[in-house]
């Protein structure tokens, strides 16, 4: 490991002691390459200025709110929340708490097992020799658009997403690892739904960690069969029973997303199904347990 993983990890561990088992079985989990990713990270944030101690409060910012989000749920049965308007102003236009939010959010994709096997998912069935105009809905932190514009042959790529401080956090990634690619790429700070973007227009559309934070995914969906060419590569990431301090939409079940989708006129090619770490995914049903799905759909 680099300094500044070690450093972030000693900075995490001070905070959490409990979390040492968790961190060297993460650490130990990746591959070679993944390491590598998570490394360049870490010392791209201290490129930044930012320093491993507060990259580490960044982290736990998500552990807590988690944490506590679960054991809200798994005592009343429903997310804290349900309204966009219940969380858009603490969460999305708090430039401060967005930042450590978008921050944290990235380093659990090295870290969280689910993540990181949704991250590879993505990475296993991204085309890398499709060729046009993809677009990702609320690219947040960044990296996803980033490893497409590095991986895939896209030749365009435009990201939209409602907080200025995630379009500001993926603009800083891509000018830093995509300098090339500085005229092939637009992001705009604005609703996915206002967009009006034309029909049959992309080639690929991504949409990662999104339906849980609206209050009609439909519409979303939707939105995306209308825009995404008859043969585009759709990728879309969500979660069933998994709270968070901005999860407003409740999926109870990987049913209730296949008919969702069924509605909303696309179908799913391939499915990355993620249960709770150590439980089966009818042991995670049971007893009301986090799962993470990825999936890649097609327009029917």
């Amino acid at each position: 490991m680099t300094q500044n993983i070690t450093t972030f990890t000693e900075a995490v561990l001070e905070q959490n002691p409990l979390h040492k088992k968790f961190m060297q079985t993460a650490l130990s989990s990746m591959t070679p390459d993944e390491k590598t990713r998570f490394e360049t990270y870490i010392d791209y944030c201290a490129e930044k200025g930012l320093d491993t101690g507060y990259l580490a409060d960044c982290y736990m910012t998500i552990v807590e709110d988690t944490l506590r989000e679960q054991m809200y749920f798994q005592r009343h049965g429903h997310y804290r929340h349900n309204s966009f308007a219940d969380v858009a102003n603490d969460v999305y236009f708090n430039d401060e708490y967005m930042s450590r939010y978008m921050y944290g959010l990235a380093l659990t994709s090295f870290l969280w097992p689910n993540h990181l096997a949704m991250a590879r998912f993505f990475n296993e069935t991204l085309p890398t020799d499709k060729t046009g105009a993809y677009l990702e809905i609320g690219p947040g932190h960044g990296y996803y658009l980033m490893t497409a514009m590095a991986r895939s042959a896209f030749t365009s790529f435009l990201g939209v997403d409602i907080s200025k401080t995630s379009i500001e956090q993926t603009r800083a990634l891509i000018t830093h690892f995509a300098p090339d690619k500085k005229d092939a790429f637009d992001l705009k700070e604005m609703d996915f739904l206002d967009s009006s973007l034309p029909d049959n227009s992309f080639d690929a559309i991504v949409m990662g960690e999104v339906l849980e934070h609206v209050e009609k995914p439909d519409a979303f969906l939707k939105e995306i069969a209308r825009i995404a060419k008859p043969d585009a590569y759709i990728f879309v990431t969500t979660c069933i029973n998994a709270p968070a301090v901005d999860h407003i939409y409740l999926f109870k079940s990987p049913d209730e997303l296949d008919t969702l989708f069924h509605d909303c006129s696309l179908e799913i090619a391939t499915p990355c199904l993620c249960p709770y770490e150590g439980k089966t995914l009818a042991e995670s049903a049971a007893l009301k347990l986090p799962v993470n799905v990825a999936y890649v759909l097609r327009k029917t």
